[in-house]
This record gives C-alpha cells, structure tokens and sequence, in this order.
C-alpha cells in the first residue's frame, strides 16, 4: 500500500502489482463531524418505532443479495477470501440484517406487579452514538453484526472500518443509504485507527464503543473508554484447540481439522491453532491429516475451487513467517508447508509438531496457516493443555462418548465450545464471544448485543 496524498491505495494481495482500490484517510475533523451528524440524528431517529427502524435493515439486506457477486469479489479482492468463503460471507450479512430487524417483533422488556400491587415493569433504550471499529478479516460480517443490532436498537453509528478492507464495508453502508436510512444515523470512516479510532474512544459523545481487534489494541481502547465511564466491548482473538479423542470419527474430525486451521488462510479469530489428538489416534489421525492438507487446492482467490487464498496483505505476510520461523526456533518441527509459495502473499499451509507448551505456538495467536499436532495420553491431558493459555474463544471436541462430552462442555474454559464441528463458525441468533482474554464486556450477536447496546430502565407505575 502507498499513500497518495490525503488517501492511500489498497493492493491485491494475491497480484500486488494490482490496485484494487482508492480511499479516503479521514482527518479528525471528519470524525468530529460525523460525531455532530449522529448527535443530532439520534433524536429522530431513536423515537421511531423500532419495526420501522428495521425495515430500513430489512431492505439493505435485499439489496445485498441482489449484489453478492459484486461485493464477494471485492472482498475477494482486496484481502483474499476465497471466493467461495466471500460469497458465503454476504449472504450471512443479509442474514444478521433480517435477524435485527426481526427484534421489532421480540419483547423490549418485562412486566411484574409491584409488592403493594401496582405495576412495575422494565424496558430497554438506546444509549445513543456507538462506534464501531472493525477488522479485516471479516469485512462485511463483523460490521454487519455490530451495527444492525446498534442501529434497530434506537442508536445512532459511527463505523471505522479496517485499512486493508475498506471497499466490501462501503458495500454494506451503500446497501443501507439505498434502502433509505435518514442522514447522520450511520458515518462510515476509512482511515487510520492510531486517527480516527484514537478520537472515536475518547470523544465525551461516544456513548459505547465496539471494538474486534488485536490485544494490544484492544487494551488501549478499553482504557481510554472506561476511564471515562462509557461501555466497551471487546473482541480480541484465541488460541483455539480441537481435541481428537480415540473414539472419534476420523474423517470427520481431519475435515473439521483442515476447515478450521486453513479456510480463510487461518485469518479467523476462531481458527484452530493447536490439535490434541489422544495417543491410540494420532498416527493414523496425523496421516489422514496431512493427506488432506497435501490435497488442499491453494492459490488464486478468485478460483471457486481455491481453498487456501493469500494473506491480506504484506505485513500480515511478513507476521505469519516470521512466527513460523521463531516456531523453528524454539524446537518445532515443520511436518509440511512453512513458507510461501510464490504467488503473492500466499503462505503453505503449515503442520508443526514437537511444540513445547510453552512454546510461542502454543500460547499466541499466529494468524495465518499455521497449526501444531500434540499427542495427549488422555482426556484429562488434552483439556488441561488446552486450557493453559491465557485465551478462551473457541474449544472443539471430537469423540462419540457423551460423558466426554459433557465433561468438554462443563471445563473447556472457552466462550464458544463445538462438540463434532470445527472451532470455527458461529450461527447469527446465539451470543459470540470470549472469556479469559480473549473478550472484555457483553458478548456480540443474538440477545446477548441487546444487553450491550441499550440500558435497562425499570419504571414504577401506581394509580
């Protein structure tokens, strides 16, 4: 990428000669005018009832499926999904878009009778400017599932999107001018997040602050927003394990293996990192494993038979080799892949073996290609080692016994556990999100983005 005066350009990462894009770097002042715009539209805008509110959602997502190709391969093109993983990811956009709107139809709050016999019940307003400030990796899905339940909620957004994917979020703010939301409820920004993400969590206007990003990141942005009373909610990646037990269907659990690490090049907050597969399995699950792996199709993006794309972009590229190599150094053995291909930013996908626990493969987040095999005798060994690392996202189990799999459901210290499917995935009606440090606040999506999104005010009625 290269700046051009106030705007920069984005690059294929699959064919970095090629630009795929132009944008705008905002200035503070353009957040302190989209800040004014969403003052004073929230006035409107939180007093009209929320069916009609959700109606403007309902027919951005209309004018989304009718663009799924489009925006799939502008995404595709700027940070390199695979182009059957883009499509995918629109029409689950369209999806969260019909699922907010549909909350004009859910309750708003609870009625009770009184001690004394008179009415007391509870109901739910919006806070009123959120900002949302959302990553590359899923650049129409993330935005979509944080300012859908913001914006039928009653509050009024300002959205940063990611440098390295800016154009499928203009997709999504356009799908939504088009369907006719009223001026200055929803500002999206492209830019730099040391610029406009520093002054959106600062702004005194800024009721709530959304946030998915990097640990560091996200620790400075919750400082900066709670030491002035606002709310925040964070979402800052994992070090996600799948264990295999003896019992397990193997070729199920090698496709789910394979889907979690690589899809998406491993550039999900959910991918699976570290396998444990019980010590009678492990031979015949690590060759079926890595048969799967010798058999990915990896390459163009645009390719809809293309499993494995590129990185998103050169420094994420320089990142994932240089964690593979320190992998090396610390006593890793590379079973297969481990550098890049020579086409683009494209990286193997890579299987490590022989990692120590304490190694920095198995306590951080690569986010790349990039996955370790561990022989456990047990499953008390598999779920301690699982446990001992300081994130808690996303656990996966395979096995055919339901005691280990009430055991996995009860002390798997993660916030989303899949018991026979990949770590990866998340349905659109049911909280996401993580403990331990991997989020901070309410989590995201479902019911649970109401409880982050409004406040609960409990009113007492006598005659």
């Amino acid at each position: 990428m290269s700046r051009v005066s106030d705007r920069y350009e984005k690059r294929n990462p699959f064919s970095p000669e090629k630009v795929t894009g132009e944008y705008r770097v905002a200035t503070t002042n353009d957040v302190d005018a989209a800040l004014g715009a969403a003052q004073t539209a929230f006035e409107t805008w939180s007093r009209m009832p929320i069916a009609e509110r959700g109606r403007y959602l309902t027919a951005a997502a209309s004018v989304l499926d009718s663009r799924i190709d489009t925006v799939a391969g502008d995404m595709t093109a700027e940070m390199g999904k695979p182009i059957r993983e883009s499509r995918g990811e629109v029409a689950r956009a369209a999806q969260i878009l019909r699922y907010a709107a549909a909350s004009a139809y859910r309750a708003v709050g609870e009625e009770f009778e009184q001690a004394n016999g008179g009415s007391v019940s509870t109901l739910r307003r919006p806070l009123g400017v959120v900002a949302l400030i959302t990553p590359w990796n899923f650049p129409i899905a993330i935005p979509t599932w944080k300012l859908a339940p913001a914006l039928v909620y009653g509050n009024t957004v300002v959205l940063k999107l990611a440098w390295d994917a800016p154009a499928t979020g203009l997709h999504l703010e356009a799908a939504l001018v088009e369907a006719g939301l009223p001026p200055g409820v929803l500002t999206v920004l492209t830019g730099r997040g040391s610029t406009v993400g520093h002054a959106l969590t600062h702004d005194p206007r800024v009721a709530a602050v959304s946030f998915t990003g990097s640990v560091a990141t996200g620790s400075d942005v919750r400082d900066a927003v709670t030491s002035r009373g606002a709310r925040v909610q964070l979402e800052l990646g994992g070090q996600n394990p799948l264990i295999v037990m003896a019992d397990a269907d193997v070729d199920r659990a090698v496709g789910a293996a394979f889907a979690g690490a690589f899809w998406s090049a491993g550039q999900k907050c959910t991918a699976t990192r570290r396998i444990y597969v019980e010590a009678a399995a492990y031979d015949d699950f690590r060759e079926r494993f890595l048969e799967r792996v010798a058999a990915a199709r990896v390459g163009d993006p645009s390719d809809p038979e293309t499993e494995v794309g590129p990185l998103a972009s050169e420094s994420q590229f320089v990142d994932v080799l240089a964690g593979i190599q320190r992998g090396r150094d610390e006593g890793g053995s590379v079973v297969v892949g481990g550098s890049p291909t020579g086409e683009g930013y494209v990286v193997a996908p890579t299987v490590f073996e022989d990692v120590a626990d304490t190694a920095f493969l198995s306590c951080a987040e690569v986010f790349g290609p990039v996955t370790a095999l561990y022989r456990v005798a047990d499953f008390d060994e598999a779920l301690r080692r699982a446990n001992a690392v300081e994130f808690g996202l996303a656990a996966g189990l395979f096995t055919s016994s339901l005691t280990t799999a009430l055991r996995f459901r009860r002390e798997a210290q993660a916030g989303i556990l899949h018991i026979n499917s990949q770590t990866a995935g998340a349905d659109v009606h049911v909280p996401f999100g993580g403990i331990k440090g991997s989020g901070f606040g309410p989590h995201e999506q479902g019911e649970a983005a109401a409880q982050f999104f409004t406040e609960t005010v409990t009113v007492y009625v006598d005659a």
